[in-house]
């Protein structure tokens, strides 16, 4: 039995926060707010979902915008992975191997309700989250991918060309495609990423090699 003289606790008293901290729980809320009611809400509803007034949550972020930048670099920029750039340029395993490896370590990342949701969400809107990533993608995989393509194949120009870029969307938007059906639509016909990514890249790297012509 407690003693008498222990101080009784209020279990409706919520812990004080400090302002990091804070911070920190309204990008998390807003996270969960814009993937399930997309960018149409406003500010106001978010801050009755959290719990705070509107000028509390406009001390932390001034605007829409720049709660939606945080946003951005949370989801998209701080679960983005160094290694992957290693990964793609190690020229000690073959293309297959590297894309492969490449392919699976950023569906575990993508392929996420929240992620999905929220870039989804914001292409309707357009928000400019699509294209600020779309951007990262073709700097840092699809350009890339094409390079090596075009090394491994021998050739001394590695210049990705238009078609190759557009082939390489292809295959990224592919497997991204097949994440949404499985996550979002529910209507993936087959529960298994290693087949997708595997036999997509076998098309991709047959069809590239076409489109190059001979070296």
């Amino acid at each position: 039995m407690p003693s008498a003289r222990e101080p009784k606790t209020d279990p409706k008293k919520r812990k004080r926060l400090s302002s990091a901290e804070r911070r920190e729980e309204f990008i998390a809320k807003a996270i969960e707010f814009f993937a399930q009611e997309g960018f149409e809400s406003s500010t106001r509803e978010l801050a009755r979902r959290l719990g705070v007034t509107q000028p509390l949550l406009y001390r932390y972020f001034p605007s829409k915008e720049d709660l939606i930048a945080e946003v951005y670099k949370v989801v998209y920029v701080n679960r983005w992975r160094d290694e992957w750039d290693a990964m793609i340029a190690d020229r000690s395993q073959p293309i297959r191997e590297r894309m492969t490896a490449f392919y699976h370590s950023y569906t575990d990342v993508v392929f996420r309700a929240d992620w999905m949701r929220i870039f989804l969400f914001s292409g309707l809107k357009g928000v400019d989250i699509n294209q600020r990533y779309l951007r990262r993608v073709r700097e840092r995989i699809l350009d890339p991918i094409v390079r090596e393509c075009r090394f491994e194949a021998g050739f001394p120009d590695l210049t990705p060309s238009a078609a190759e870029i557009e082939y390489a969307w292809v295959l990224h938007g592919g497997i991204y495609y097949y994440g949404v059906r499985r996550l979002i639509y529910e209507s993936a016909e087959l529960d298994n990423k290693s087949f997708v990514i595997e036999s997509s890249l076998d098309a991709f790297l047959m069809e590239i090699a076409k489109l190059r012509g001979p070296g």
